[in-house]
């Protein structure tokens, strides 16, 4: 079987484009040549930071690099793509949806089913969620048009939830356009709901894609921005539980926006003052407003920043560290919402492959399977340290062939 294309694959054949040599190349985003090198070959793996920077460096957009979306065996097998033309046509027509044959049902129905949208979007339910966006969104957008005062503006609110799961399934495939326009809905339907926390989560899902693209001053004013909004919102800072979740949400992603550019200091002290305000909630773990905040989502940030400062060593130490009481590393309780818990798990697998620690990467590439199949199947990070894995052995054994081949990937 011929041997799946990776990012080192395609930063080769990217650079070879650009005319640029593994010096040039590294020269443009300070590191050595012989890093330039590993990439390429496989022997190292690239942080998002760094491949955002080699993408950029090389102007190309990143999904050049990962290979974003990803088709093959695995969409065979779920056909979780196939909802992506519809949602497109659908975020086109947002205002003006397609006829009805029958009278939409009512606001409470369509909301109770939102609620089950929303419960597979956060456990990274991809293929059974995909299929229920298009018509909810529709028969919403009816009853949002036709509806007036209050049942308008819970209709608009629960559309801004239904948009958040298009850019959810967009993204996470890596239909990254749609996952941008889906960000307008959100922002659109946000607006018309009359609620402010809604309008600044949905700012704040903005600032995750600005992220993406690197841009980061815009999206650090942006968060800061945010947090004086919630002030304004919130007289003498009496904040309810659903703010303190949502101002929680924005240090976090201040938090990770500082370690993709390195400032450890601004990133620790983000997440410290996540903690403080993680205590005025109860220190406890709240999905409001459909953003996970409490103590155990500060702590997968905590180990993220670590792990995309390129400190792999701390992450991990940090892991067993919480983990001493009960005799081994820390993990997100069984109750954390399948997405946070698989992310966590790719990431500390990317981490341990970084040590040496090729069976526990192993082992937490299968945790997150186990929690959230749909997210880690099309996970840029997941497939590399998966066909990083499977390089490094000379006889992979028939568990860590079968993974690889789920994922996609394959080797001679």
């Amino acid at each position: 079987m011929a041997e799946t294309m990776m990012l080192g694959d395609r930063l080769r054949v990217a650079r070879k484009t650009r005319r640029l040599s593994a010096a040039q190349l590294a020269q443009k985003v300070a590191v050595s040549p012989s890093y330039i090198q590993k990439l390429e070959s496989g022997a190292r793996k690239a942080s998002p930071s760094l491949t955002l920077a080699l993408s950029k460096a090389l102007h190309f957009g990143v999904e050049v690099l990962t290979g974003q979306p990803y088709y093959g065996e695995p969409e065979a097998e779920d056909r979780v793509h196939a909802v992506v033309p519809e949602l497109r046509r659908i975020m086109l027509c947002y205002d003006t949806p397609d006829e009805l044959e029958i009278a939409p049902r009512s606001l409470p129905v369509l909301a109770s089913e939102i609620d089950q949208i929303a419960a597979l979007r956060r456990d990274a339910r991809y293929a059974p969620m995909g299929p229920l966006l298009a018509p909810i969104i529709t028969e919403l957008t009816h009853v949002a048009l036709g509806a007036q005062g209050d049942e308008q503006r819970k209709a608009y609110w629960h559309l801004a939830r239904a948009y958040r799961a298009v850019n959810s399934l967009a993204h996470k495939l890596g239909h990254h356009d749609l996952s941008n326009t889906a960000l307008e809905r959100v922002r659109w339907a946000a607006e018309r709901s009359g609620d402010p926390l809604m309008q600044v989560t949905a700012s704040y899902l903005v600032t995750g894609a600005m992220l993406r693209q690197g841009a980061y001053s815009s999206a650090r004013r942006k968060l800061l921005g945010l947090r004086q909004e919630l002030e304004r919102i919130q007289p003498e800072r009496a904040y309810t539980r659903d703010a303190l979740a949502v101002d929680g949400a924005l240090l976090l992603k201040l938090a990770v926006l500082e370690s993709r550019e390195n400032n450890a200091e601004a990133s620790s002290s983000y997440l410290r003052e996540a903690e403080a305000v993680a205590g005025m909630a109860g220190n406890r773990d709240s999905l409001a407003y459909e953003t996970s905040f409490g103590p155990t989502n500060i702590r997968i940030h905590e180990v993220h920043t670590l792990i995309d400062m390129g400190d792999t060593d701390q992450a991990i130490a940090r892991l067993n560290e919480w983990g001493a009481a009960t005799g081994g590393e820390w993990m997100p309780p069984a109750t954390t919402m399948g997405e946070r818990s698989s992310h966590h798990f790719i990431d500390v697998s990317s981490a341990k492959l970084a040590t040496g620690d090729r069976s526990g990467a192993f082992a937490d590439l299968q945790r997150a399977r186990k929690v959230a199949p749909n997210h880690v199947r099309f996970h840029p990070s997941a497939r590399e340290t998966a066909a990083a894995l499977l390089r490094l052995e000379t006889h992979p054994s028939n568990e860590l062939a079968g993974f690889a081949s789920w994922t996609g990937v394959t080797t001679i």
